[in-house]
């Protein structure tokens, strides 16, 4: 199975920065007075193997704060998609042994590994920060805190043309079928668990849902796996409108590319979260431990908003933050809860019949 791998040692710090680093004698405010063993355990096994759906690039700034906290411990950090990541661990553990942290934007599937056994149950000193919703059964915990979006080719469909609705989306499918014909990009259902995850959730809030699959069908969708590759596609005009994309990597590449605009949805915008979790397995488990409790804390999050993946908490302020989104929309952000509900689609028998549903609608045109 391919993956791309990034070793994040950061061995050359400076003195000054190793003396702000954490050791085992720092304990966090409001931690157990024993996580100073944690940490010295944590640093005698000297890495945490991370496998993520989140690209390295966006995940650097993160990385590089953890190596600053923890220099003696590095991390190797696995780039896979969300389906590879999720059977990558099941065979593994199968095996004997896997990676000591997964994190992934297929949220569904990270409730999944943790509802058959696959994720340890740890109970983070930073769980009380986080939204209730947030948490599930001290197995696995939502990071961030980011809109699914509409993207467009700005300079091919102007922001004055663009849907703000969802049935603003299927009446442009419908009325410029003939100009927005294989020119229109989302994620395959079928073969990215991330893209299962959204298309199955619109269910909850768009009773229109399978208007919309038949229209996107009318155009000759184009399916995908990773939001970077739509993202490329629509900024050099090769499409024209991505729909359901991951907001954080949209709004960055906007940031650099003068093509790629994004709309924020005006009847509901669903809001995804990077689920974190430590294999039951885990070959590095206090090193996980500590790097899940880094994600979660007031500087990890800080990090993680600095780098555009907007933090969960809402104690950290900033643009790319939960606190910044709710007071712009409000009530119309829709949270994909970290729960048992998220894996309802799962099921093998609904699974299928969503997909042939899906499948039905979009080839029909």
């Amino acid at each position: 199975m391919n993956f791309r791998r990034s070793t994040f040692a950061f061995a050359f710090l400076s003195a000054t920065a190793l003396s702000l680093a954490a050791t085992a004698a720092d304990v966090p405010a409001g931690y157990p007075a024993d996580y100073a063993k944690v940490i010295e355990a944590a640093e005698k096994e000297g890495k945490v193997v991370v496998y993520s759906s989140t690209d390295a690039a966006a995940a650097q700034p993160l990385l590089k704060a953890f190596a600053k906290a923890f220099p003696k411990i590095t991390v190797e950090y696995n780039d896979l998609n969300s389906t590879e990541l999720y059977n990558r661990l099941i065979s593994e553990v199968a095996a004997g042994s896997t990676g000591d942290v997964t994190w992934s934007t297929a949220m569904d599937l990270q409730i999944k590994l943790a509802q058959d056994g696959y994720a340890m149950t740890y109970a983070s000193p930073e769980k009380a920060k986080l939204p209730s919703w947030a948490a599930y059964k001290d197995q696995a915990y939502g990071t961030t805190y980011e809109p699914i979006l509409f993207v467009h080719n700005k300079r091919l469909l102007p922001e004055a043309q663009m849907p703000k609705t969802h049935d603003e989306f299927i009446k442009i499918l419908t009325e410029k079928k003939a100009e927005l014909t294989n020119k229109v990009a989302t994620y395959d259902p079928e073969r990215s668990g991330t893209g299962f995850a959204y298309i199955s959730n619109d269910q909850l809030h768009f009773p229109k849902l399978w208007d919309l699959a038949a229209a996107l069908g009318g155009v000759s969708v184009k399916l995908y796996t990773s939001t970077g590759t739509m993202l490329e596609k629509i900024g050099s005009g090769e499409h024209v409108l991505g729909y359901n994309m991951i907001g954080s990597y949209a709004i960055n590449r906007g940031k650099k590319d003068p093509n790629v605009g994004v709309v924020y949805p005006q009847d509901y915008m669903e809001v995804v979260s990077r689920v974190m979790m430590i294999p039951a397995k885990a070959k590095n488990p206090n090193a996980a431990k500590v790097f899940l409790n880094f994600v979660l804390s007031l500087d990890g999050q800080k990090a993680m908003a600095d780098s555009g993946l907007f933090a969960m908490r809402d104690d950290v302020e900033g643009e790319a933050t939960a606190k910044s989104l709710k007071a712009k929309f409000g009530d119309k952000l829709k949270p994909i809860p970290v729960d048992d509900t998220t894996t309802q689609y799962l099921d093998q028998t609904k699974r299928l019949a969503f997909l042939k549903k899906w499948q039905e609608a979009v080839s029909k045109h």
